[in-house]
């Protein structure tokens, strides 16, 4: 019988047949936490009992959100986390290494993988093909001990793509959009799949945005096939051993299907306090802002850098916006100076910020002031988000991003491309 991508791949880890709504235990191929959620993951697994963890290699620490520590509890976070590290001898990524998410898919995440985080966004591995998803950290502390876990096997929505992105448009417009029309909590416990004649011109940067996203309409996975774009990525990064072909079957059942015609889209933004507060850029131009963060595991990509570059070079940020950017890995930060991706972003007024978390949590470098305005490339906009909920946070693609540090409010990136 035809499967679904998600059924295929917990029915590869659970040594069985998996169906939408079956309850299955499944092998887990990566668990990982960060700085936030790590301290208590170790304290669970500490309280439990457990010594030792299942696959050291396979168990990994993350500190990125509070990159470098702004605060003296979450400094004997980090001191705690390194301790648990070298007494299990799990891997860390120390500070300024980069985001867990973006590190998992550069450096860990293969088709076929069941990936579970103490992070909500670890759907992001899902645009290479791996059931990614995120836990609680309790859950996460079982999962290093005993290398498995349980899961109830998702219902599946195909959002079928086709047709070709408008120039100044791109992948952040596109998700935003499906959320928009989904719903904050549309997709719940439900798996994403993304099919479509557009995913062959669709790069790896469109695919990581658009499954980080996921999760902002509920879905627990966000599920890209593996195919010769994932296949180029392994080779990038050293990983091509690791890459298989992984696809639904033909004829799977999805219990909803969803066509979008890339060419009709426009640049989106995501109003406060909702994520799925969405509307055309063209609807809110004119908001003014204090403040345009570039970065983060939706949009910190060396891709997302050179939108914002090719948008900024040889002009200035607006003389009352803040331009924050902060790439994603140290990976990307080493390829964007090398391309001068960063020399044309600091010639035009931006802070270039450590690879990390950075101004996305709100914990430090970026928090807002009372009344403040940002616009910004993360994935959400709760109030409070940034570190204060008498601001406001909107959110929209590095384009648009760029677009409007320039002019100091919100406009539609087409208006300069």
């Amino acid at each position: 019988m035809a499967k679904t991508l998600a059924e295929k791949i917990l029915s590869l880890k659970s040594h069985g047949e998996a169906r939408a709504g079956d309850v299955v235990i499944a092998d887990v191929d990566l668990a990982f936490v960060q700085d936030t959620t790590g301290p208590l993951t170790v304290r669970q697994f500490k309280e439990i009992g457990f010594k030792v963890l299942a696959k050291p290699q396979q168990a990994i620490i993350f500190l990125d959100h509070a990159a470098p520590s702004p605060a003296q509890q979450l400094s004997n976070d980090h001191i705690l986390l390194r301790g648990f590290a070298g007494e299990t001898g799990c891997r860390i990524y120390d500070v300024g290494e980069g985001i867990c998410h973006q590190l998992v898919a550069e450096n860990f995440a293969n088709p076929g993988d069941v990936v579970v985080g103490a992070d909500s966004h670890t759907v992001t591995a899902g645009a290479l093909g791996a059931f990614a998803t995120g836990m609680g950290s309790s859950d996460i502390a079982v999962a290093l001990a005993l290398g498995k876990t349980w899961f109830r096997v998702p219902e599946s929505f195909l959002i079928e793509l086709n047709g070709v992105f408008p120039r100044g448009v791109y992948a952040k417009d596109l998700v935003l959009y499906l959320i928009g029309q989904i719903g904050a909590d549309g997709a719940n416990y439900r798996a994403l799949e993304f099919g479509g004649e557009a995913l062959a011109r669709m790069t790896m940067s469109h695919r990581l945005t658009i499954a980080n996203m996921a999760v902002e309409a509920g879905a627990k996975v966000g599920l890209f096939p593996s195919d010769r774009i994932s296949r180029g990525f392994h080779r990038e990064h050293g990983r091509g051993d690791k890459y298989k072909p992984l696809s639904a079957d033909t004829g799977a059942n999805y219990e909803q299907a969803m066509p979008v015609n890339l060419s009709q889209l426009e640049s989106m933004v995501s109003l406060p306090h909702a994520v799925d507060n969405v509307r055309p850029v063209a609807q809110v131009k004119g908001v003014k802002i204090q403040q345009a963060f570039i970065g983060t595991c939706t949009n910190g990509r060396l891709e997302d850098l050179a939108v914002a570059a090719e948008i900024l070079r040889g002009k200035k940020r607006h003389a009352g916006t803040r331009l924050l950017i902060a790439p994603a890995s140290r990976q990307v930060l080493i390829q964007a100076i090398g391309k001068g991706y960063i020399q044309s972003l600091i010639e035009a007024g931006a802070i270039i910020l450590p690879p990390g978390c950075t101004a996305c949590l709100g914990l430090h470098q970026g928090v807002l002031g009372n009344g403040e305005v940002c616009l910004s490339t993360a994935n959400r906009n709760f109030k409070g988000r940034m570190g204060n909920p008498e601001a406001m946070i909107y959110l929209a693609s590095p384009a648009t991003a760029a677009a409007s540090a320039i002019r100091g409010e919100i406009i539609d990136p087409r208006e300069l491309i």
